[in-house]
């Protein structure tokens, strides 16, 4: 059902103080590039709780989010610092409950990936060929398995997912509010479909996305807020912007490896930039 036209363009500090509840379920999407970490540090800085987070492939901005205290579960696949080696924030929240115990429900890509579909789709859960043979099943009690009613085939079974909200990074919008992105598409826009309210951040607002109707990932009814944020991603990259900051990725390695070094660089790079949100 498309969503009532209204005033789209927002700040980032209200667009997260009105769209982003504690207790909500998260998802921050985009996989390699337009990761959405300008928007991610806003959570911290507002200093939202109890969050479930979903993502495909969490990497740094989940770190952070998870050192910074926002996170209560994370429902994700594959979760690490590309190329580099762990996330230790995670880590330390699995294993020690710093600073605050952590629940994981860990699934494959395509699960992840058709889950979404589901919820975007309406449906109560998604079926694929997939776990067969892995100890995965054993560990998360919502991966079943259905028996298809005209092959017999044995398939894998998991639920919809719904955010409450999800969080999207692109590199136009227009004043409308409808989206544009290219370079590697990931699940954006199945994560958006499916979730209850929709923020998206861009590198620009523009009169005219100069594209064919077809080329706009998310057409404006389905969204929430558009956010100009340029450099909105960085340090992952937005094609046609800016390039990754491969050596950021190394040096956070050593930052997030101690609690104190953590919490230094949250106090110098993200709390310490200004933000409205108290006057919101």
């Amino acid at each position: 059902m498309p969503k009532t036209p209204k005033p789209l363009t927002t700040t980032l500090a209200q667009a997260i103080h009105e769209f982003v509840r504690d207790g909500d379920a998260v998802a921050l999407e985009g996989f390699t590039h337009l990761i959405p970490f300008a928007a991610g540090h806003e959570i911290i800085r507002q200093r939202k709780r109890n969050l479930t987070l979903i993502r495909m492939t969490p990497d740094l901005i989940y770190d952070q989010l998870i050192g910074a205290g926002c996170v209560r579960k994370l429902i994700f696949s594959w979760g690490g610092n590309p190329g580099v080696g762990s996330l230790h924030r995670f880590r330390d929240a699995i294993e020690n409950d710093w600073p605050a115990p952590l629940q994981i429900e860990e699934h494959s890509h395509a699960a992840l990936a058709s889950a979404y579909t589901a919820g975007a789709s309406g449906l109560p859960f998604s079926i694929l060929r997939g776990y067969t043979g892995t100890d995965l099943p054993r560990y998360n009690p919502n991966i079943r398995f259905v028996e298809c009613p005209f092959t017999g085939e044995r398939l894998a079974a998991v639920p919809a997912l719904r955010p409450q909200v999800t969080i999207i990074h692109a590199q136009k919008a227009d004043h409308r509010g409808n989206v544009l992105m290219w370079g590697i598409v990931g699940v954006q826009k199945e994560a958006a479909l499916s979730a209850e309210r929709v923020v998206v951040t861009v590198e620009e607002i523009v009169e005219d996305l100069g594209a064919t109707p077809n080329a706009s990932i998310l057409p404006f009814w389905t969204v929430d807020a558009v956010v100009k944020v340029p450099g909105g991603a960085s340090p992952s990259y937005a094609m046609g912007y800016y390039d990754r900051d491969n050596a950021f990725y190394k040096r956070w390695d050593g930052i997030s490896r101690t609690r104190e070094g953590f919490l230094q660089w949250l106090k110098e790079n993200v709390y310490l930039e200004q933000s409205v949100s108290e006057s919101v």
